[in-house]
């Protein structure tokens, strides 16, 4: 579904992803791992269209993704950003509306209750100012305003950051759900190796903008190198 080619981008003079290949199988969930500043952001960013891609190429179903990041969400490519960045001061609903920007208003209805199935506990919310909602609330208030633009590719960018365990592991349990029951694409990039490996159908382990490993989450998931990058060691092919 996605495929991104020898690609190579970052910020201003510094390169910061080099040579990256990813391919991404409809209907599954890829997880991106690495210790900070590996570029796994900036993978998700450049995918996004907020970082420009320097060479080689990322491709949607065989065509090129447009570099303008509103002419991305066009095409079905929807990213949840590290740090949920909702909007504060607007209500649940208005977050919801938001996303929707590029929907016609009866989708936007048809896709709030959509929503509202998933996260019923944004319905009990729906009037209530969005900064006032819990971490984890706001996480899945993310997740759906996300899911308003009618994602066919979901990029989900540190979903458990700042997250207590107990509500982490609900929100990656409803990651599962989009996947199992709307068999939603996934790219995960998340710094909980373990959840992240166990969640994933394919895997890639990034270091210093360079993929060093690559497998299913089960086979990551037993190998010792991973636990390398992890502890900030460097990783060896």
């Amino acid at each position: 579904m996605l495929e991104i080619i020898n690609l190579c981008s970052g910020y201003n003079k510094i390169e910061v992803l080099h040579d990256i290949n990813i391919t991404v199988p409809e209907g599954k969930i890829i997880s991106v791992i690495g210790r900070n500043g590996a570029g796994k952001s900036t993978l998700l960013n450049t995918i996004s269209g907020i970082v420009k891609i320097r060479s080689g190429s990322i491709l949607l179903d065989g065509q090129k993704v447009p570099t303008a990041p509103h002419k991305v969400v066009a095409t079905g490519i929807i990213q949840v950003p590290e740090g949920r960045r909702i909007f504060p001061s607007l209500s649940v609903n208005e977050n919801l509306i938001m996303g929707g920007f590029l929907t016609s208003s009866a989708d936007i209805a048809v896709r709030r209750e959509e929503v509202f199935e998933i996260f019923p506990i944004l319905k009990e919310r729906i009037n209530q100012q969005a900064g006032t909602l819990s971490g984890g609330e706001q996480q899945m208030l993310a997740m759906g305003r996300g899911m308003m633009a009618g994602p066919k590719i979901l990029l989900l960018d540190e979903p458990s950051l700042g997250l207590a365990p107990l509500i982490f592991t609900q929100v990656f349990e409803l990651v599962q759900k989009l996947n199992a029951e709307r068999n939603m694409t996934i790219i995960l990039v998340e710094q909980n190796a373990s959840i992240a490996l166990k969640m994933a159908h394919y895997a890639y382990v990034l270091e210093n903008g360079q993929i060093v490993i690559e497998g299913t989450g089960s086979e990551l998931i037993r190998d010792s190198r991973v636990k390398a990058a992890y502890l900030g060691a460097t990783v060896k092919n």
